[in-house]
């Protein structure tokens, strides 16, 4: 196979121009095109023909559109006589899809992995699906990244001795834990329910936070209706400080200006994974943090044939 070839779609440019700059290739062009009765057309302008083409297009808002856009790149690579092809897709929104939890639904986690495979894509490579069992709706090899080390990291600057980490939710808990574990801190986790609503209500923390540091880990953040519900009762339980962690920071209706406002939360943390709008970088207490190195140095173990899971041995 020759050498790596990287596109873009219009969802996060400037993560794969900065993936390709940790990689030392150039962005190849691409032309994507909308016709009168609103049909796309994507153009891959750089030879595909034995390259392990890697496509970066995180699955974001708008969704749909987005994702469309990388199903016509992953069917032009393979028109194109890819040897490989793989879709980079930091954020997988359809990944909270995941099961049927009510009568007649879809389970669109599904269904998209299907539409990829059927597509052309080969593997996929990824970063903090909502839920894990997602991983296997894939008939393809999926590399699972995660950004904990990255957040881990960035907390390690400070004093951590009377941190606790707390998980949103049971389902996070056991990332919440590695976490936890990297940060030389203790764990606590509530108990949250999500009704049809989409209202959610958290009974009872799991651990004690009282005088505590604590840091908030939760996978994504999109209107942050968990988070002012969480944040209640940590203040109930009088929680000393708070900070606010996540891989996927979506920060839909205003949600990271929303809780930057909030006078106790020292710190609203995430990833670039899916790009920032400019009305929440305004937010004076986000910080957001790069993945761009961990994505590119998976790309070349991918290319090279060698292990990914090794990027994250302890």
């Amino acid at each position: 196979m020759r050498e790596i070839t990287v596109f873009s779609g219009s969802a996060h440019p400037a993560l794969a121009q900065e993936i390709c700059s940790h990689l030392g290739v150039p962005l190849s062009p691409s032309r994507l095109t909308r016709f009168a009765n609103d049909c796309l057309e994507v153009q891959l302008e750089a030879n595909c023909r034995e390259r392990d083409v890697f496509i970066v297009q995180p699955v974001v808002t708008p969704v749909q559109e987005h994702l469309m856009e990388l199903l016509l790149m992953l069917d032009a690579a393979r028109g194109a006589s890819a040897a490989r092809i793989t879709a980079v897709v930091p954020h997988y929104a359809y990944g909270r899809s995941d099961k049927k939890d009510a009568p007649r639904i879809s389970i669109g986690g599904r269904l998209v992995a299907d539409l990829m495979v059927t597509a052309g894509a080969s593997r996929v490579l990824t970063m903090t699906l909502h839920s894990p069992q997602v991983h296997g709706f894939f008939s393809i090899p999926v590399d699972h990244l995660h950004a904990l080390k990255e957040l881990a990291a960035h907390f390690q600057k400070y004093d951590l001795s009377n941190a606790v980490a707390v998980s949103p939710d049971l389902g996070n808990a056991k990332e919440t834990a590695h976490f936890a574990r990297l940060i030389g801190a203790e764990v606590a986790v509530a108990a949250k329910q999500r009704f049809a609503n989409d209202k959610v209500r958290i009974s009872s923390i799991i651990g004690d936070v009282t005088g505590k540091d604590v840091i908030v880990l939760d996978d994504e953040i999109a209107k942050g209706s968990t988070m002012f519900e969480l944040l209640n009762h940590l203040r109930e339980r009088k929680a000393k400080t708070i900070g606010i962690a996540c891989t996927h920071g979506l920060f839909a209706d205003g949600a990271a200006k929303r809780l930057s406002d909030q006078p106790d939360i020292l710190e609203v943390v995430c990833t670039n994974t899916a790009p920032i709008k400019p009305e929440q970088q305004m937010a004076p207490k986000l910080k957001v943090l790069s993945i761009a190195k961990p994505m590119a140095d998976a790309i070349q173990r991918i290319h090279d044939g060698q292990s990914v899971s090794a990027l994250f041995q302890n």
